[in-house]
């Protein structure tokens, strides 16, 4: 009988129905979820966050986004050297200007009203070849891990430049990546397979939210998926393009292309949860919906080093036909270190983000990754608010 009935439930979720023909499955963001406490604890100093990606191990399984007010030459070098990982946009202000320190402090002083046309006269300025070149030896000669981000229209532009200067990983993002593109006639389209054959080092690729294209990247030989699409913090594609699939969902839907794929080739790429992730407590449902380990920049971005200087934009803000972002402030409220290793002085689960998820592991007697994504996980709406009416009213704590 349990299975009936949940047989019966399951059936419920993927066939309401929204109109005479249009039938459609329920999907969950991470706040609408919890984990559930098991049989056994873990000391927290006993757990294993490890993350592998490409060629690169890292002991903080948090990438910091590819986003200009989030990472330049010098965050990526101090991210690297505390464990973790911080991406360079090769088409933002630090591969377009030489000395891109003056247009980020036009970028953070800006009004609202002129903020937009600010951004599309900004990147349109045109992408130096030799300044990508330079950003990546900055980055290795210092110490760092030379991770860089492109579009598929970099990714064609700039194969070259990316490999010779270098680069350790490449990340290939946009809205959206998928291996079949249907592209305007006589223009150029980007083969991800042989990218993947060609280029020479690893490449992750992003952004997908579906079983259907993780699995389909996964075989086209990428190293890793970037699954989120619309949730950053800064990101409007979700208002603007009406697309997207809530994190909870789409991590376990890419996930489970992950499991399938490492049956049929043996080999594990891993999931990366990239967008929608603000507190330590965000890190740990994600993992438990099955990531590897997650990219975010809002929390990166509030770092004492962060060129935003306290502000945060999406990488499709500046679109000189549609722009999919727009600038927030997030203020800085401490180092990269505090921030990712603490201790931490706020209480609202923004700092010490690796104490934050070794802390849930024990808790809940996850003692790897992988024993994390096994953790029993429950339909919790109320997980955010239950009890916290004091908070909320005096905007403390979790009520912030």
């Amino acid at each position: 009988m349990p299975l009936l009935v949940f047989k019966h439930l399951f059936e419920l979720n993927v066939n309401i129905q929204i109109g005479h023909s249009k039938h459609v499955r329920r999907a969950y963001g991470i706040d609408e979820i919890a984990l559930v406490p098991g049989g056994k604890t873990v000391d927290p100093e006993n757990t294993d966050t490890t993350l592998v990606i490409g060629n690169q191990k890292l002991e903080i399984p948090i990438i910091a986004s590819a986003m200009d007010g989030v990472v330049d030459v010098k965050m990526a070098v101090a991210l690297s050297k505390l464990g973790s990982l911080g991406v360079l946009n090769i088409e933002g202000v630090q591969t377009r200007y030489k000395n891109p320190e003056s247009v980020l402090n036009r970028i953070s002083s800006v009004g609202k009203e002129d903020f937009v046309p600010l951004m599309q006269e900004i990147y349109s300025q045109p992408i130096q070849e030799d300044l990508i070149k330079q950003r990546i030896h900055d980055i290795k000669s210092q110490g760092g891990i030379a991770a860089v981000s492109g579009t598929p229209i970099a990714a064609l532009n700039f194969q070259e430049a990316i490999t010779q200067s270098g680069a350790d990983l490449f990340f290939l993002q946009a809205t959206v990546v998928s291996t079949e593109h249907i592209g305007r006639e006589n223009q150029k389209n980007l083969d991800i397979e042989k990218l993947c054959q060609n280029l020479g080092i690893p490449v992750i690729a992003g952004n997908c939210v579906t079983y259907d294209v993780a699995l389909k990247l996964m075989r086209a030989g990428v190293s890793g998926v970037l699954v989120g699409i619309g949730p950053g913090a800064a990101c409007t594609s979700r208002g603007v393009l009406g697309v997207g699939v809530p994190q909870a969902t789409a991590v376990s839907d890419c996930s489970a292309a992950r499991d399938t794929f490492q049956k049929e080739a043996g080999r594990y790429i891993p999931i990366i949860a990239d967008g929608g992730i603000i507190t330590g407590g965000d890190i740990c449902k994600c993992i438990a919906c099955g990531a590897d380990g997650v990219m975010i920049g809002s929390p990166i971005a509030r770092a004492n080093e962060a060129p935003g200087n306290g502000f945060h934009w999406g990488m499709a803000t500046p679109s000189p036909i549609l722009p999919r972002g727009t600038r927030i402030k997030v203020g800085s409220t401490g180092s990269i270190e505090r921030i990712l290793r603490g201790p931490a002085t706020l209480d609202d689960g923004t700092h010490n983000l690796l104490g934050a998820l070794k802390t849930s592991m024990g808790t809940l007697g996850a003692q790897t990754i992988k024993e994390m994504q096994e953790v029993e996980v429950v339909i919790a709406p109320s997980l955010l608010s239950e009890g916290k009416v004091y908070q909320k009213a005096q905007q403390l704590g979790m009520g912030k």
